[in-house]
């Protein structure tokens, strides 16, 4: 018979496990992708489908992955996704041509897009309020293993075996974990309607376009499709709505959005993750642009970033415990936001690697003080029975903003830089680091309509 906190530890692990291996699978492909490029001898245009696939899929379905989980069980679904994204990684291990391994992305993107909001889902309903902060914190810090060790542990295979084995090591832990769920998790539903079809179309076909338009719009230099299909994907999405206004269950229940602290958590964490993405896309760059280094020491220098959300997410998960989701989460947002602003001054001044690392903890911490206390507002915003619902809703809007804010930051580093040379480099970056700190700052006007949850 296990004791509760041996309970407790499994349902930590496991949940996280799913968050991290969704994470792992779209961080260890960057990697990966020169080695992909020169086995299938493609252009990089037609590679950054092998990249893109998987984040679109996720997009597009996951609200229905997610009403799925509520009427049939969130472990169920939950299994289900690892299994559908292990069959994905077999797929794209034995990928004989991009054709193929983009198909088997899209695959593993179907079982990913319901790893994350299940998990936080169980994790959460498992759990009394009180703790709630605490576990979502070691959930986002074992999650954001995955950005730390992601990058390295793909280059690390590549230059040791081949590129098909960062997919193939996906297979024994996805397994192992389906049979490790299936007696250690709970099983808990939430409201168990039936997913309308017409619903499911419109949800998948407007994500879908619209996360599309924007990966799409600054890859082609003229943009008049990809700007359509944004456009159509809006108007399906307004579709969308007023088909949930009408129905008596709907798919995305718009009471939520009455609570101001469900609406101002979700927007927060919109502007949390645009501020995060530009600088994922650009700070590597910049300092193998600029910074002239390799990309195994670029993966060293980020850490003081990236390693925050091992070290400070779980601690900031009990301040929020025990302080409140307002608190926290406007200091995450403004340590974000003022990091990234001290890097900019920074690299103006010409100051060496050394001087950024400070601001980099600041704005690492920033987001690991954030991510816990908007996760907390979002899901203590409404029942326990909405729970998996509401997690649905925080992923699209944290996969939306992550969509934007690098079309964001493309757009502000083609005004005011480019890729010839270091200064012009530098000059762009300074723009796009400027511009995610005033996305992460204004998140603070949402924050701080927040209602404590109880």
């Amino acid at each position: 018979m296990m004791t509760s906190k041996v309970r407790t530890t499994w349902l930590l692990i496991l949940t996280s496990l799913g968050f991290f291996m969704s994470m792992m699978d779209a961080m260890i492909v960057t990697t990966a992708a020169t080695a992909i490029r020169t086995d299938f001898n493609i252009s990089v245009t037609t590679l950054q489908w092998a990249l893109n696939a998987y984040n679109i899929t996720i997009a597009a379905v996951l609200l229905v992955g997610v009403s799925l989980g509520e009427r049939f069980g969130r472990r169920r679904i939950y299994n289900w996704g690892i299994f559908i994204f292990t069959l994905g990684s077999i797929l794209c291990a034995l990928a004989p041509n991009i054709t193929v391994l983009i198909l088997a992305r899209i695959v593993a993107g179907l079982g990913a897009s319901v790893m994350t909001p299940m998990s936080m889902a169980i994790l959460t309903h498992a759990l009394p309020t009180s703790e709630r902060g605490k576990a979502l914190g070691i959930w986002s810090g074992i999650g954001g293993l995955a950005l730390i060790i992601g990058p390295s542990l793909g280059g690390l295979i590549v230059a040791k075996l081949t590129w098909q084995w960062i997919f193939w090591i996906n297979v024994p832990i996805g397994l192992s974990a389906i049979l490790l769920n299936q007696y250690l998790l709970p099983e808990s539903t939430g409201s168990r309607e039936l997913v309308r079809f017409m619903d499911a179309v419109l949800s998948i076909l407007a994500s879908a376009s619209i996360i599309w338009s924007l990966a799409e719009v600054t890859a082609t230099p003229k943009p008049i499709v990809p700007i359509m299909i944004g456009v159509v994907g809006v108007g399906l999405g307004i579709w969308f709505v007023r088909r949930q206004r009408i129905e008596t269950l709907p798919m995305v229940p718009l009471d939520f959005f009455k609570s101001k602290t469900f609406i101002g958590a979700n927007l927060a964490t919109f502007l949390l993750y645009a501020a995060m993405y530009g600088v994922v896309f650009f700070l590597p760059q910049f300092l193998q642009i600029v910074g002239q280094r390799d990309a195994l020491t670029v993966g060293l220098g980020i850490l003081p970033w990236t390693g925050t959300l091992v070290v400070v997410a779980p601690f900031a998960g009990k301040a929020v415990d025990h302080f409140g989701e307002k608190i926290i989460a406007t200091l995450g947002l403004l340590g974000q936001g003022v990091g990234y602003w001290l890097i900019v001054r920074l690299v103006g001044n010409q100051s060496g690697y050394p001087a950024l690392i400070l601001p980099l903890m600041l704005a690492g911490a920033g987001l690991s003080m954030a991510g816990p206390a908007l996760q907390k507002a979002v899901l203590g915003a409404v029942s326990s029975s909405k729970i998996g619902q509401a997690s649905g809703i925080y992923n699209v809007f944290r996969l939306l903003g992550g969509a934007v804010g690098t079309t964001i930051s493309v757009i502000v580093f083609n005004q005011f830089g480019n890729l010839n040379g270091p200064i012009n480099f530098t000059h762009g970056f300074q723009a796009t680091m400027f511009v995610a700190g005033i996305l992460s700052i204004s998140g603070i006007i949402f924050s701080l309509r927040f209602k404590r949850v109880a």
